[in-house]
């Protein structure tokens, strides 16, 4: 743990169900967790640092955001963060905050990821780290019969497996940029277990401001192609 400096207040029960979201494939973690802190209002409880992080301060309105930060709300506790884990220390950073956090006798834990597919459903694909668990995600997301899960959160899914406490992978069908799309597919997802109604349509509403930029910056770079080369350009003089 000294490498992995975490200064927060306790969790307030030991039945906490903890949500964890990293920057990934489409960010959807790390967007699906942020806009759930924000529109059900989480206190702040505590942040991570960590000498495996990169030198940066994050700013939101010309203040200083710490990069990983924990919040809580009843009986949920979110674990949100707006900088990617390299693949060299994921092992510490997950063992870091399973070591915390499992001070507290959580209930369960759940990670939030992206998973880049062929397909444009918006799909969202689940696991879990015990057969028991199962029950909890497969009328509600499509089970994933083989494969692997790379980065933070196979890692805390790892943890989790080997220390026996329940887990479940929650991965969101996504292309490589900002999807809030996928976000909210997982926040329906997580509505649904935990009874929590957050409204999801202004999440859909900047999906669809992020699609419409994206075309037209798409439009204008296709424009530019078809402009005549310079060489193609006729000569005057």
């Amino acid at each position: 743990m000294e490498d992995i400096k975490i200064i927060s207040k306790p969790l307030s029960g030991p039945e906490t169900t903890i949500l964890i979201g990293f920057p990934g494939s489409g960010l959807v973690g790390s967007i699906a967790l942020q806009y759930l802190v924000e529109q059900m209002e989480f206190e702040h409880i505590g942040n991570v640092t960590s000498k495996y992080f990169p030198p940066l301060a994050m700013m939101t309105k010309g203040v200083i955001n710490v990069p990983v930060r924990f919040y809580e709300k009843d009986s949920l506790m979110v674990i949100v963060a707006d900088i990617p884990i390299h693949p060299m220390i994921c092992y510490e950073v997950a063992n870091g905050l399973i070591d915390w956090i499992t001070q507290f006798g959580i209930k369960e834990v759940l990670t939030i990821a992206g998973i880049i597919t062929n397909e444009v459903e918006k799909r969202v694909f689940g696991v879990t780290t015990s057969e028991e668990n199962l029950s909890m995600i497969e009328d509600r997301t499509v089970i994933l019969p083989m494969g692997s899960i790379s980065g933070i959160a196979g890692s805390l899914l790892t943890e989790c497996k080997v220390r026996d406490i329940p887990a479940v992978g929650l991965l969101g069908e996504t292309v490589n940029t900002p999807d809030p799309r996928a976000a909210a597919a997982t926040l329906s997802v997580i509505n649904d277990m935990y009874d929590l109604n957050v409204d999801i349509e202004p999440l859909l509403e900047q999906a669809s401001e992020i699609e419409a930029a994206m075309q037209k910056m798409a439009e204008q770079v296709e424009k530019t192609e078809q402009m005549p080369k310079k060489e193609q350009l006729p000569m005057y003089g």
